[in-house]
C-alpha cells in the first residue's frame, strides 16, 4: 500500500511533516509552480499532472490523502481513474471549494506588493500550531510568496464536482476540525452522506490546518481507517 499526501493552497509537501514520519515510506510531493514547475489553472489539470506523478512512480495500491486543494484534486482523481486507487482520505475539503472574494482580492493586493494583510492571515490561520513546525511553515510561504496561494484559490473557486459524488465506490475517510470556518464540517458530511461507506472523524478543537495542530488524533485516525481496509 502506498500512500500519498497531497499538499493544500499555498504550501509544499513539507507541510504534510508529522505524517511523513508517522507512516514510513509514505510520500508527498510539492505540486507545479510552488515554486518552481509551470503552474497548473485548474483542480482538473492538478489531477492529470498527478496521474503522471504517480505512473512515472510505478505506485500500485494508492491511498490518496489531500488536503484542501489537495482533498479536491484527490476526489477528481478517484472520478477520472477510479481503478486505480485503493482509498481515499480528504482532510479540511469539500466537493464545491468557493473562496470568499475578499480572500481572493487580499491576495490580488499581495501580488502587486502590499502583502501585510495576507500575511497577517497566514499567522492567524497558523496560530494554534507547535511554534518550531508553524515557524517553518511560514518560512516557506513567505519565501514562495502570495502568487502560488492566488493561483491555487483560483483553482478551487472554479471547481465543483458535487454533481459527480455519488459516482464515488472507493473507501473513503474524511477528517475535518469543529472549528474550520474555510471548509466547515458540513462540507465532509454531505460527502459521507453520499459516498458509500464513507466516514467521517471530527477532532474536536482544530481548524483548517487539523492534521498540523493536533497530529497525533489525526495519524490515529487514519492509521485505524488503513488498517481496516
Amino acid at each position: 500500500m502506498q500512500l500519498v499526501f497531497i499538499h493544500g493552497s499555498g504550501n509544499t509537501g513539507e507541510v504534510w511533516q508529522y505524517q511523513l514520519d508517522a507512516f514510513p515510506g509514505s510520500v508527498a510531493p510539492t505540486l507545479p509552480g510552488h515554486p518552481t514547475g509551470q503552474a497548473i489553472t485548474s483542480i482538473e489539470g492538478h489531477a492529470r499532472w498527478l496521474h503522471g506523478y504517480l505512473q512515472e512512480k510505478g505506485y500500485r495500491d494508492v491511498v490518496l490523502a489531500g488536503h484542501s486543494l489537495g482533498g479536491g484534486i484527490a476526489l477528481q482523481y478517484a472520478l477520472d481513474h477510479p481503478g486505480e486507487l485503493k482509498a481515499i482520505v480528504i482532510v479540511g475539503s469539500g466537493a464545491r471549494l468557493r473562496v470568499h472574494p475578499d480572500y481572493l482580492k487580499e491576495l490580488e493586493t499581495a501580488v502587486k506588493g502590499d502583502t501585510g494583510p495576507w500575511v497577517r492571515r497566514l499567522e492567524e490561520r497558523t496560530a494554534r500550531m507547535a511554534p518550531a513546525f508553524r515557524k517553518k511553515l511560514l518560512q516557506g510561504q513567505m519565501a514562495m510568496g502570495p502568487s502560488p496561494h492566488l493561483n491555487d484559490l483560483r483553482c478551487c473557486d472554479r471547481f465543483d464536482a458535487m454533481g459527480r459524488v455519488p459516482e464515488l465506490r472507493l473507501p473513503t475517510l474524511m477528517l475535518c476540525g469543529t472549528d474550520d470556518i474555510m471548509t466547515p464540517v458540513k462540507y465532509h458530511q454531505y460527502l459521507a452522506d453520499r459516498i458509500p461507506g464513507a466516514k467521517i472523524v471530527v477532532i474536536p478543537g482544530t481548524t483548517h490546518y487539523l492534521f498540523a495542530e493536533k497530529p497525533a488524533e489525526f495519524n490515529h485516525a487514519r492509521k485505524e481507517f488503513l488498517e481496516g481496509l
